[in-house]
């Protein structure tokens, strides 16, 4: 069939997926393009994908074909070639190793900090309710895929770090004054790293429920280091 029309169901309901709002009512979320369709895929989220008239392609999904003016109107591309309609994935179990983000605003740091969670073995991020939302087009476009391979989930920071504490989790905050240098620090089994806000860094409660503050050495004409980049450092380094 060729939906060629913006008043059919099927398309409204895509359509109103660029929303957060809706996208959580429906645990639902697109994604775009042929790399990121294929992870969703691969990953067992895929639902359904959306291409133009006569495009071949081989995937065992159901596919939808749409003009190219439908294609570019549920698309936040300037040119889309093909959409995937996924269904969110379901929590597990959180591990050892977990990171905590605290309101992040960039949808690019967000995306590259769970890229570098995939690469260096964490097996939970979890997000404030605060921090930019998950299935955000660019977030989801900058993790080139990652985010299908991590368990992720939307906890209250304060509440979540306490629990951790009491499981015995070691939690690991960042300072720029008074940390220990990365590269001296005890490594534990147990561990959750806390990384905070771009402007403001962690909270004040967040901070005292701390039992180890890291800091990254470098240039003193350096003041700090984008949150991605700080975030990628140190997992680096405890994933040695």
């Amino acid at each position: 069939m060729l939906y060629t029309s913006k008043d059919n169901k099927k398309i409204k309901e895509l359509k109103k997926l660029q929303s957060k709002k809706y996208r959580d009512l429906t645990s639902r979320f697109i994604v775009e393009g042929e790399h990121l369709v294929e992870e969703a895929f691969k990953n067992s989220c895929l639902d359904e994908v959306y291409i133009l008239e006569n495009t071949n392609i081989s995937i065992n999904v159901p596919i939808n074909y749409v003009s190219k003016e439908i294609l570019k109107y549920i698309s936040n591309l300037e040119t889309p070639t093909i959409i995937g309609l996924c269904h969110k994935q379901k929590e597990t179990s959180i591990g050892k190793k977990i990171v905590i983000l605290e309101d992040i605003q960039d949808p690019g740091n967000l995306g590259t900090i769970i890229r570098s969670c995939v690469a260096f073995n964490i097996d939970t991020l979890i997000l404030s309710k605060n921090t930019v939302d998950l299935y955000n087009e660019k977030v989801l476009r900058a993790t080139q895929g990652m985010i299908f391979k991590i368990n992720i989930i939307v906890k209250d920071t304060l509440e979540i770090v306490k629990e951790l504490k009491q499981q015995d989790y070691h939690i690991y905050g960042t300072k720029v004054d008074g940390g220990k240098e990365l590269k001296t620090i005890e490594k534990n089994d147990k561990f959750a790293i806390i990384m905070g806000n771009e402007g403001r860094g962690i909270t004040k409660d967040i901070e005292k429920l701390c039992d180890t503050y890291l800091y990254i050495k470098m240039n003193k004409s350096c003041e700090s280091l984008n949150v991605g980049v700080a975030t990628s450092i140190i997992l680096y380094e405890l994933d040695r």
